[in-house]
């Protein structure tokens, strides 16, 4: 069992700064103190597997500026109301009326449009509101979300939903507002108040290609290539751009078809990842959603039927695998599909002590004046009222199949320091490779956080299924005024 040597010096700031720490216990509960949100479109039993799939297109961004006509219908909000019961592409107006039709036909889907001059929205009561659907499409967008816009995007994708991006050339500013879709997508992977370091391990190249005919890579088992609606071979640019991959930044992202002559983090016409619970789709050019019918006085072309590509394979079993008909692991988190449901993490109550864990000399205590949420023994960081890092941490594999990977765990912060609005001590939680570097932050907590009881945290680590990653506790306090990061109950579960 661990000493109690750093113990005694904490309990000697504690009763110096009783009163303040019984002041501290009023303040406001910690961000992210409930369970990340059951995932959009993945209800459970029979009943849940029988209902629709539900897809919203997006029009409110100017997708029929210029010559683009990227709808799948005139009828708005929903397609039925042109046709219900559509048999061909024309039967509904839009250069994507082949995708809604060919969705349509299938009986499993229901799909919307959010109108022009409609908002993105989520967790409100917006009929149109991400919340009610599995997946969303943004079609070329031509106009900048906004701030509450890109967050209500990333909620979605992290709460389960799927994000299917469509983007074009460089310049193609439909409206003359100055921004592109590419632009348009690279803003929202930067500055979207969710996360903003290339969320879905990719960026956008800000380029032009005017004619390639990219092709698939060899796999026989991902969900997207081999699909409901056929075999992907290959796509089509008629300008359009790549992505570079970023798998540092999110290890799930995966290449599906390349541009001629490049492979690997370069060159990606079509990708896929994921984030949170949920999935991301990337397409480099709007030429191959076109099916060539749409609206009088647009310049369309038809890329849906080219033969030099399987575009509609491709549009289609990504709608699937996003809206989460399809549960394979198209997102590349690793070979295999198997996955045997449990709790991972060695000694997750910290009642054996250090065992299965490293860290900083006696941060993990029975030292009582912080009682353990269950048992005797809890890890403590900080709480020294000097300048000072503890750091504790976990090496775990999460195995590939896994859908669901939840890294769960309770703290209990207080705090000597008497400021509502600067954060002097942290406790930051990461995820880091064998070497170190850092795959994601997933919450920073301070001395403004203080609570007086214990706070449930929980994150889903999916993302990082067949890979190997460590999970990292850090505590690091100022030059005075305690504050006591207490963690206990950790868990990850995985199934």
């Amino acid at each position: 069992m661990p000493g109690l040597g750093r113990s005694t010096r904490r309990f000697a700031t504690l009763t110096a700064c009783g009163a303040l720490l019984a002041a501290a216990a009023t303040a406001a509960p910690a961000l992210g103190s409930t369970a990340v949100a059951a995932p959009q479109g993945a209800a459970a039993g029979a009943a849940a597997a029988a209902a629709p799939l539900r897809v919203l297109f997006d029009n409110s961004k100017a997708e029929t500026a210029g010559n683009a006509d990227w709808i799948i219908g005139t009828g708005q909000p929903d397609p039925l109301t042109q046709n219900p019961s559509p048999q061909t592409e024309k039967d509904w107006t839009g250069a994507l009326s082949a995708w809604g039709v060919a969705l349509q036909k299938t009986g499993r889907y229901s799909l919307k449009t959010l109108p022009s001059g409609g908002t993105i929205t989520y967790g409100t009561t917006a009929a149109t509101d991400l919340s009610n659907f599995d997946s969303f499409v943004l079609p070329e967008p031509n106009i900048r979300l906004s701030a509450s816009e890109k967050t209500a995007v990333m909620k979605f994708v992290q709460n389960g939903g799927g994000l299917f991006l469509v983007s074009d050339h460089n310049i193609a500013d439909r409206n003359n507002d100055g921004w592109d879709a590419l632009a348009i997508i690279n803003d929202l992977m930067t500055d979207n108040g969710v996360n903003n370091n290339d969320p879905f391990g990719f960026s956008v190249d800000v380029a032009n290609i005017q004619t390639d005919n990219p092709r698939a890579i060899a796999d026989t088992t991902d969900p997207v290539i081999n699909g409901a609606f056929g075999k992907v071979t290959g796509s089509i640019i008629r300008s359009g751009t790549t992505a570079t991959l970023k798998p540092a930044d999110n290890p799930s992202v995966k290449g599906l078809v390349y541009r001629t002559g490049y492979s690997g983090n370069t060159g990606a016409f079509f990708a896929t990842s994921s984030f949170g619970n949920g999935r991301v789709a990337f397409w480099g050019d709007s030429s191959p959603i076109d099916d060539g019918t749409g609206q009088s006085g647009n310049t369309l072309y038809d890329g849906w039927n080219d033969p030099a590509g399987t575009n509609a394979a491709l549009a289609l079993n990504a709608t699937d695998w996003l809206s989460k008909a399809t549960t394979g692991g198209g997102s590349g988190g690793g070979g295999g599909t198997t996955c045997a449901a449990g709790q991972l993490l060695a000694n997750p109550g910290y009642e054996s002590g250090t065992t299965g864990w490293t860290g900083s000399t006696d941060v993990i205590t029975n030292e009582t004046t912080r009682p353990a949420r269950t048992g005797s023994y809890k890890a403590w960081l900080s709480g020294y009222g000097a300048a000072h890092t503890d750091t504790l941490s976990q090496s775990v594999t999460i195995p590939a199949g896994c859908t669901q990977a939840t890294f769960g765990f309770y703290t209990r912060i207080d705090t000597a320091e008497t400021t509502t609005t600067t954060a002097y001590d942290t406790l930051k939680v990461e995820v880091v490779n064998s070497a170190g570097t850092v795959l994601s932050t997933l919450a920073t907590y301070s001395n403004l956080n203080a609570s007086s009881g214990y706070v449930q945290r929980s994150f889903s680590l999916a993302a990082y299924a067949g890979q190997t990653v460590t999970l990292r506790f850090t505590g690091t306090e100022g030059s005075k005024l305690q504050t006591s990061f207490v963690v206990d109950d950790t868990s990850l579960t995985v199934g």
